[in-house]
């Protein structure tokens, strides 16, 4: 989702910086269907015709993935925000968003569900563990990562995704200046929280229909 430009040492724990950095909002956004979590995790990581080699319910959260990076990268709300980073980060305004809008996501967790952050964390690492076998190695490298550094629940609070930031300024081939990129999120809190709220309510509604439609494109093949 975000190709951001990188050198060759990555830090041990922190993401890759070719990968999408809202996972807590994909694996939300996947309905509780374990299929479609699978692929809505590995969609960064499957090219070309390794699409096919995939169970048709991992297939269609592939699909979903892609849709609902398109979604988010075209949105009026989210490009709003983006407008007041650019100035400062540049193309890395949009990586920097992902991760403002998993932050809100977990910190207003109980608004969209009524299981606990942290047991809907394990249960959704716990069902991708099931899928193992399916992962890309790329992917499978990095969901070790994932885990043990708790990514999903890391960006609940500042510091943690000031962490993220850091490690991911390091690796960049630009200067990028996102080792302060959690400041502009604690300067423009309110703001971006108005921004993401009612970004993501258009996003949920607009997942749930995508998924049914693509689940119905092949229903009876």
């Amino acid at each position: 989702m975000r190709i951001l430009g990188e050198t060759n040492e990555i830090p041990p724990g922190f993401p890759h910086p070719t990968i999408a950095m809202n996972y807590l909002a994909h694996a939300y956004l996947s309905f509780d269907q374990d299929e479609v979590l699978v692929g809505n995790f590995i969609g960064d990581f499957v090219k070309g015709r390794m699409m096919t080699s995939f169970p048709i319910g991992v297939q269609d959260g592939i699909k979903l993935h892609r849709e609902i990076d398109t979604f988010t990268d075209t949105h009026p709300l989210v490009r709003a925000g983006q407008s007041y980073l650019r100035m400062k980060f540049g193309h890395y305004s949009t990586v920097i968003t992902d991760i403002y809008f998993d932050y809100f996501l977990a910190r207003n967790w109980s608004k969209f569900s009524r299981i606990h952050l942290e047991e809907f964390i394990q249960h959704t690492y716990s069902t991708l563990r099931m899928y193992k076998s399916l992962f890309p190695e790329r992917f499978a490298n990095m969901f070790h990562l994932m885990v043990q550094d708790n990514w999903l629940l890391k960006y609940r609070e500042i510091e943690g995704i000031r962490q993220t930031f850091s490690g991911m300024s390091r690796r960049t081939r630009f200067e990028s200046k996102m080792e302060v990129a959690h400041l502009s999120l604690l300067e423009k809190e309110k703001e971006f929280q108005v921004i993401f709220f009612a970004f993501f309510e258009d996003l949920e509604t607009f997942a749930r229909e995508k998924l049914l439609e693509i689940q119905k494109s092949h229903a009876g093949h």
